[in-house]
């Protein structure tokens, strides 16, 4: 395996920073939580799959995890330039959604192969409801291609705070669970349409246990 990137000393004081402040500030807005985290290894590349509320699921999953996020972003959000220079100094890595997306798949194994982790939301596009949606099975050729586990986790309460048909976010309270890995040899036993919903299966039970965490915590939260 290739040995990970070693990213500027400005870029990791940035993001340090950056991870600092907003957690902060995520604990205050949705008093955010959450659970397994220790299920990341501290090493080793993989896919982590995540449900999709709201459009702040990149940071808040990011945020959760003690390891450096790599984000998907779609090729249009690198147009403007100072949220272009904010995106790359977060690794995201551009799709061309309206052409192969060659280019980002290529880059997204780069990185898993560096020994990174890739955030990827197999949803496809952010639930109307809150609910999980079924997941669409493009993540399969990645995880073949890159041998390497899945981390399944998923998010309840940033639908509250952010749904799709809101301009801007609230207030709200959100958990963040994390599951227990796949492994490469159960990913190599399944076809894909088992593996898409193996995740499915998982990621469900996360955001379960998530939405279980996010309701006892707020009957305490209206006695502040």
């Amino acid at each position: 395996m290739t040995p990970p990137a070693r990213r500027s000393l400005g870029n990791r004081a940035w993001q340090a920073f950056l991870k600092f402040s907003c957690r902060l500030g995520a604990v205050c807005i949705f008093n955010v939580r959450c659970e397994g985290r220790e299920r990341v290894p501290p090493t080793g590349g993989g896919l982590m799959l995540s449900n999709h509320q709201s459009n702040l699921d990149p940071v808040l999953v990011g945020l959760a995890c003690d390891r450096r996020l790599n984000y998907v972003a779609r090729k249009t959000l690198f147009k403007f330039a100072p949220f272009r220079w904010l995106i790359n100094s977060l690794d995201a890595i551009p799709i061309d959604r309206e052409g192969t997306g060659l280019e980002g798949l290529k880059e997204t194994l780069r990185r898993l192969k560096r020994g990174e982790i890739v955030l990827l939301f197999p949803e496809g596009t952010r639930t109307p409801d809150g609910e999980v949606r079924p997941m669409k099975p493009g993540f399969c050729a990645v995880a073949r291609r890159s041998g390497l586990p899945l981390f399944p986790v998923a998010l309840d309460g940033a639908w509250q705070a952010w749904p799709r048909q809101k301009l801007l976010p609230g207030r709200s309270i959100v958990h963040v669970h994390f599951g227990e890995p796949i492994s490469p040899e159960l990913i190599a036993g399944l076809d894909d349409a088992q593996l898409t919903a193996e995740v499915e299966r998982r990621i469900r039970e996360c955001h379960r246990l998530a939405r279980e965490g996010r309701l006892r915590a707020a009957p305490l939260l209206a006695l502040e």
